[in-house]
């Protein structure tokens, strides 16, 4: 009898400790993988990443929450919940110094309970491919006065001014809208030589159109610099929130001051050929935390 009580009592020992494992290897899988244990969904366009390319994030959990955060190569992400969706949208971007690699987004949330949640997701970025050409320009502009580079200097100032007062609220909605319709004329990433000497690299989109030709915002957005610069003549600097700028160069009028809300498709500009230009055209770039991506991607995203 006692022999049998003994063999009982470790049997029920036994069950506890398999018990007590299976618990430990639950919760340690949650710590590691909570979108696994919870139901969680994470996102991402375009589906494959590149340097030099925009991203939007969307993140769905399996409840509810106050905020989300994530970090992405070195950069906060402020993501904004789409009400009707359930879905965390935030848009971020990969710089064209990034190399091919697997980074790792991070995420962080606090749920309406009261609980804090934190867990990663690795994602590939692959090499963009990009071309390269020469562009005869003023020799002003490849070889400029102290006058000018007195000019030069100011304006970047007036630039970090201006992007230094970027909102984290989101205020883009929806798809982002080609300016015009006119044919590229140039793309992003193309490496340039100017006069055969100076080299630099295209931040921006080029769109072979008309001097006159009305320009409109790809999205909503606040109107951060409208005013005359040395390179980028005359300039407009939308931002549309969560670190997000779009920039339109060239133009040879205005039709907003700084401080305007504006409207995805209303008239910011015309076309022009004012600054470096080597006539009239309309140069766009997309900036997100200082990072300059592809353009072109963004208006392709499918942004909710």
């Amino acid at each position: 009898m006692g022999a049998l009580f003994r063999a009982a009592i470790g049997v029920r020992k036994f069950r506890i400790l398999i018990g007590l494992l299976l618990a430990a290897a639950y919760c340690n899988l949650w710590a590691a993988e909570p979108k696994a244990a919870l139901g969680w969904s994470v996102q991402w366009q375009p589906s494959e990443l590149v340097n030099g390319s925009p991203v939007l994030f969307q993140v769905k959990p399996a409840l509810r929450l106050k905020t989300l955060s994530g970090k992405w190569l070195e950069h906060d992400i402020s993501f904004a919940l789409d009400p009707k969706t359930k879905i965390w949208n935030a848009i971020a971007g990969i710089a064209l110094n990034v190399k091919p690699g697997v980074y790792t987004l991070s995420l962080s949330t606090a749920t309406l309970s009261g609980k804090d949640v934190s867990f990663q997701r690795r994602l590939t970025v692959r090499a963009g491919k990009y071309r390269s050409t020469a562009i005869t320009v003023e020799a002003k502009y490849t070889a400029p006065s102290q006058e000018q580079l007195d000019i030069i200097a100011r304006d970047k100032k007036t630039k970090q001014d201006a992007f230094s007062q970027v909102t984290p609220n989101r205020e883009w909605a929806g798809a982002f809208k080609s300016p015009l319709e006119a044919p590229f004329s140039d793309t992003f990433g193309t490496t340039r030589t100017f006069n055969g000497q100076v080299r630099s690299t295209h931040e921006g989109l080029d769109f072979a159109a008309v001097a006159g030709t009305p320009i409109a915002a790809l999205n909503a957005g606040t109107v951060l610099l409208a005013r005359p610069l040395y390179f980028e003549g005359n300039c407009v600097v939308l931002d549309h929130g969560q670190g997000l700028l779009t920039l339109y160069l060239h133009m040879s009028e205005f039709k907003v001051k700084e401080g305007d809300k504006v409207e995805r498709g209303q008239v910011l500009g015309l076309v022009g050929g004012t600054g470096r230009a080597t006539g009239p055209h309309l140069h766009i770039a997309v900036r997100w935390q200082g990072v300059y991506v592809d353009p072109a991607t963004l208006l392709k995203l499918n942004m909710p």
